[in-house]
């Protein structure tokens, strides 16, 4: 193995070239993820791309819903060399200035783009973030988050779309580690014991003075794996926020969460109630590749210079069954002491969680 044009550069952390992880797991990545809206609830877009250098492979995917269809592309290659760029296929990601102003472009004849994030307020770096399978970490990773504002264009299904950043706005995040991508590893003993269930609520929100991070992850029991609630203001200061509750609203005869409370308490101990309604969505595990996806998983080895289009009818019965066994973004409005903000409530409520009232697999909300 020959050295890259990383390692001239003082940002080594390990005894390797930066052309090798410190883990031999498969699974290492390190992804970045965008969404994107015009706080209608009627188009959103969510992105990202991801490199898997223990696999050889690097992936984008980009989705968005307008109405009740979802236009899902995805692009694939082998992964040659670690370096800055992030691209493959006719998908790019341009740092123009790190942590603040990111370019994003997908050129492709079902959907193209090409957007520049600006973040509102600073990045976050979240609590780190562990899931178990029995003995093993399936999931050991860092992530930072921010909110911000889109400006630019887009095109989908040959309709123009400009994307004004007064009312365009969003959240993204970058994260690495490990985490189950490509294909599945064996599950050898732990299918004796499945966890039965995850529970999983992500909450970034852009206020016109603050922003907020709302994260917490709980087993089936309710016993609580992770979280995470902070505020970062406009000067930089971040509070942190306590144990976050919440209250859900499901939908009867569903597990879609319509409105949300979170309970949040301030340094000083003063209450900060935040509520949610939830507006356009779209389904992470229909055509955008993560966990439950029948199309395309990230990290999949699909040959050098593949590209793959679908249109989803979400009103398809084969489509929302599997809604309840995904994570789903949202479009979140929100309220917190008379102020509105927007972001996103991302929701993933599979199996049993006693928490909520459901107890298996197939039950849904009264």
């Amino acid at each position: 193995m020959k050295p890259i044009d990383l390692d001239e550069y003082p940002v080594h952390q390990a005894p390797l070239s930066m052309a090798r992880m410190t883990s031999t797991d498969r699974n290492f990545y390190d992804r970045c993820y965008f969404n994107a809206h015009d706080r209608t609830g009627d188009v959103f877009l969510v992105t990202g791309l991801g490199v898997y250098p223990n696999l050889g492979v690097v992936d984008a995917f980009a989705t968005v819903r307008t109405g009740d269809t979802q236009v899902a592309i995805r692009f694939s290659d082998a992964h040659e060399e670690t370096s800055t760029k992030a691209e493959v296929g006719g998908y790019r990601i341009e740092v123009v200035k790190p942590l603040q102003t990111i370019r994003v472009i997908c050129e492709h004849e079902d959907l193209a783009f090409d957007m520049t994030w600006n973040g509102a307020f600073d990045s976050v770096l979240e609590e780190h973030h562990t899931l178990m399978a029995g003995p093993r970490a399936i999931l050991d990773a860092t992530r930072f988050a921010q909110v911000g504002s889109w400006s630019g264009t887009m095109n989908v299904g040959g309709k123009d779309l400009v994307v004004d950043p007064a009312v365009w706005t969003g959240t993204r995040d970058r994260s690495w580690g490990i985490r189950p991508v490509g294909e599945p590893d064996p599950a050898g003993r732990m299918a004796e014991t499945p966890t039965g269930g995850h529970w999983w609520t992500y909450v970034p929100l852009r206020f016109d003075d603050f922003a907020l991070m709302v994260i917490v992850q709980e087993s089936p029991d309710g016993y609580r794996t992770l979280s995470h609630a902070t505020r970062t203001f406009r000067d930089g200061r971040v509070e942190q926020l306590g144990w976050p509750r919440t209250e859900i609203k499901y939908r009867s005869g569903t597990r879609h969460p319509e409105s949300a409370r979170l309970h949040l308490t301030t340094p000083s101990g003063e209450p900060l109630v935040v509520d949610i309604e939830t507006l356009g969505f779209v389904a992470l595990n229909v055509g955008a590749g993560y966990g439950g996806d029948s199309d395309w998983t990230h990290g999949e080895w699909r040959g050098r210079n593949w590209s793959s289009s679908s249109v989803y009818d979400l009103n398809d019965p084969a489509i929302t069954g599997k809604l309840p066994y995904g994570t789903i973004d949202h479009i979140a409005r929100a309220t917190c002491n008379g102020a509105e903000g927007w972001g996103m409530f991302e929701h993933a409520v599979m199996g049993r969680h006693d928490p909520s009232g459901f107890v298996g697999w197939l039950d849904m909300a009264p």
